[in-house]
């Protein structure tokens, strides 16, 4: 018998960005900086971070205006992807954005991201535009896809 971890969802305070950074390092090639997470703890976004059993396994955030709300960064700890919790974080940041009275989400995506996009997909997102260079690569820039979702 395989014994699950209980998954919290706390709100991000400024004492979780060391260790928020420190899975964003991992994860992404051009990583969000702690001035990034501050800024954006500064601004009132909506933080999240997921826990397993009191150990930190993945985070978001999300700014909220109006009726819609912007995915902004959304991460999950390398030794845990594949495993469903980016979806669990995502339907907790729907639920929240719904709370908030938001009727859509929107997010770019890197279009080499397939993981991202399988999961965006299967989430309902569907493509409604392409920023042109919009993010850094090892070789000039990549274009980002524009998604979005009903809530």
């Amino acid at each position: 018998m395989i014994a699950v971890l209980a998954r919290q969802f706390l709100p991000m305070r400024r004492e979780d960005i060391d260790a928020v950074v420190a899975i964003e390092s991992r994860i992404y090639p051009f990583p969000w900086t702690q001035g990034n997470f501050s800024d954006s703890l500064n601004a009132g976004y909506s933080a999240w971070l997921m826990r397993e059993g009191g150990t930190l396994t993945g985070y978001a955030l999300m700014m909220l205006v109006a009726d819609e709300v912007q995915l902004l960064n959304i991460g999950v700890v390398p030794e845990r992807q594949g495993r469903g919790l980016g979806a669990e974080l995502l339907d907790h940041l729907c639920l929240v954005a719904r709370r908030h009275g938001a009727t859509r989400m929107f997010l770019e995506v890197r279009p080499s991201n397939l993981a991202a996009l399988a999961l965006y997909r299967r989430h309902g997102f569907a493509e409604v535009g392409v920023r042109r260079g919009y993010y850094p690569a090892q070789v000039g820039r990549e274009d980002a896809l524009v998604l979005a979702v009903e809530l």
